[in-house]
């Protein structure tokens, strides 16, 4: 069914929720593969560069974030790839999912008040609306 997944992710613990439900999309499923990623904007760039004197020191913090996501998929030995994009985390997340060929993106919801949703929208209703394949918001 779901061979190719998309786990937008960003350590957050909704996003520990969506990989779970990645996995159960794709456990017992030959030749699967989830491919997280984490999308860090201008400023948690820069805020990164200020505290940080190393880069090599940022990307080990980066990828701290996302270490319960990655021990969930070890441990259940799902195939996995973890790739870190710059940008502003909708469209960046946008592009990557219509640039690749995923059966679905899984994406956590960011749980934001009604007023927030209606004033800014969340990323995952801004990805839900653009990406072409199938999206799971997960609460």
């Amino acid at each position: 069914m779901f061979q190719q997944i998309l786990l937008a992710a960003d350590g957050s613990k909704h996003s520990i929720r969506a990989a779970e439900k990645a996995i159960q999309l794709v456990k017992n499923q030959a030749n699967s593969l989830v491919e997280v990623i984490y999308v860090i904007n201008g400023s948690t760039s820069k805020a990164d560069a200020l505290r940080n004197n190393d880069s090599k020191q940022m990307e080990e913090q980066r990828r701290e974030k996302l270490k319960d996501i990655i021990n969930l998929l070890t441990k259940e030995g799902i195939k996995h790839q973890v790739n870190i994009l710059h940008g502003e985390p909708g469209p960046t997340v946008v592009e990557y999912a219509n640039d690749k060929n995923f059966d679905c993106l899984v994406i956590g919801s960011r749980g934001l008040n009604a007023l927030q949703s209606m004033v800014l929208g969340s990323v995952s209703h801004k990805v839900a609306k653009r990406v072409k394949c199938p999206v799971m918001i997960v609460k």
